[in-house]
């Protein structure tokens, strides 16, 4: 039942996300009700002037000016009072922090993600390390529950689409065009987040963990990767390569 409250959206997990669960919520309602009063209007029209014999003419109307000036205002109405709350929850939502806690530079790439964790500042990790995916291996993703972390999205090829459904947003991520967005996790968990734009061959494969834990489990993660090796920012190529990864069916000359 609780599901059922969210009109199928899952548990949030983010600070952010519920503007967009509100924006969701209203949306359904809107349209249920307008659903409603629409269906009642055909019924009613239906039952009141049907025709009670095979004789009986309606009377001929040819216009009827009031009616159609309120179903031209009418429509225009509703979209105003969505894109009033569209874009009120649009601005909450990419509002950005002025100082960050936290910046994960995240690499899309077919068909995984590289994540950056830019923690040189961090007293705790002192460093910026780095974990990449592949299409055989699942990446995972740590984030400090409460505390803000920015995203700057990049892609190595072509557009992908960072998504987290428990953080209620997706974003593009577009060759030469960096995007960038922040979100305070406020729930811990593992979410299951992927690619959300169709990029080719393996874009089922591009799934990732997002572990959201402790500030503490957070650094300890981190400190983990650099004892490995994995340090320094892995960075997309100057010039995105868009050629398909997979072989070709047969061979040309």
């Amino acid at each position: 039942m609780a599901q059922w409250g969210r009109w199928g959206m899952p548990v949030a997990a983010s600070q952010q996300a519920p503007w967009i669960g509100d924006l969701w919520n209203g949306a359904w309602i809107a349209s249920l009700v307008i659903g409603v009063f629409v269906w009642g209007l055909i019924l009613w029209v239906m039952f009141r002037y049907r025709r009670k014999n095979n004789t009986e003419v309606p009377r001929q109307t040819r216009y009827n000016l009031p009616l159609e000036i309120m179903y031209t205002l009418v429509p225009f109405l509703i979209i105003g009072v969505l894109f009033f709350f569209t874009v009120r929850s649009q601005d909450a939502v990419l509002a950005k922090s002025a100082q960050p806690q936290h910046t994960v530079n995240v690499l899309g790439q077919k068909w995984s993600w590289t994540f950056n964790y830019m923690e040189q500042q961090n007293s705790a990790v002192g460093a910026v390390v780095h974990e990449g995916g592949t299409i055989e291996k699942i990446p995972d993703l740590y984030l400090p529950v409460n505390e803000s972390v920015r995203f700057n999205l990049t892609s190595a090829d072509v557009i992908h689409s960072f998504w987290i459904p428990e953080f209620y947003f997706k974003q593009d991520v577009i060759p030469g065009h960096p995007n960038s967005f922040d979100v305070t996790p406020n729930r811990t968990g593992v979410f299951l987040a992927k690619c959300a734009e169709l990029c080719g061959t393996y874009h089922s494969a591009m799934l990732f963990n997002v572990h959201v834990v402790s500030v503490d489990e957070y650094n300890a993660y981190l400190k983990g990767l650099a004892a490995k090796g994995q340090t320094g920012e892995i960075k997309a190529p100057a010039w995105p390569n868009a050629v398909p990864s997979a072989p070709a069916d047969e061979e040309h000359p």
